[in-house]
């Protein structure tokens, strides 16, 4: 009986130190200030956290980037309206590889990917313009349009390249 108990408390110690190395990533990320860089790795910490931390994990680990650019004011004051809609095409892009995972990785990527973007192209096209000054609402709904797809892609394959490498060396 005490063996369960310390394989259990090691596994919990284990997971717990996971997700705050993903969770610190995914919040230094944003200190790159490139949308190229930091969306890439990103994303790549959001479909490794759904490996490593499950959906509630990876869900949880969604809220922080956009949060702390919009506090170290990385991320333009006037994108403040848009930052709940980034939070929740993050949690599309988990929920949708969650469930597409396992019956292929690749699909689930490009898909979760896809709706992603959509999402944050439609939302942005339709949130930005309520808020913001014409001029300024068109640059910003292209930082949500395809930019978003192309990180987001790129983050899958840096996410796969890396558990390919972890599940290798295990």
């Amino acid at each position: 009986m005490e063996q369960v108990k310390t394989t259990s408390l090691k596994n919990i110690r284990t997971e717990s130190i996971k997700f705050i190395i993903l969770l610190g990533l995914a919040i230094l990320a944003p200190l790159l200030q490139n949308q190229f860089i930091t969306g890439t790795i990103v994303n790549a910490i959001l479909f490794i956290s759904v490996f490593v931390s499950g959906i509630s994990g990876a869900i949880a680990i969604a809220f922080f980037p956009s949060l702390i650019s919009l506090g170290l004011e990385f991320l333009p004051g006037v994108m403040a309206p848009m930052v709940p809609f980034i939070i929740m095409g993050n949690i599309i892009l988990i929920s949708i590889f969650f469930w597409l995972k396992n019956k292929n990785y690749w699909l689930g990527t490009i898909t979760a990917s896809i709706l992603k973007f959509v999402f944050l192209a439609l939302t942005s096209q339709t949130i930005i313009g309520l808020f913001i000054q014409k001029p300024i609402a068109e640059k910003i709904a292209i930082m949500m349009s395809w930019p978003q797809l192309i990180t987001a892609l790129l983050g899958g394959f840096l996410a796969y390249v890396f558990l390919k490498k972890i599940l290798k060396n295990n």
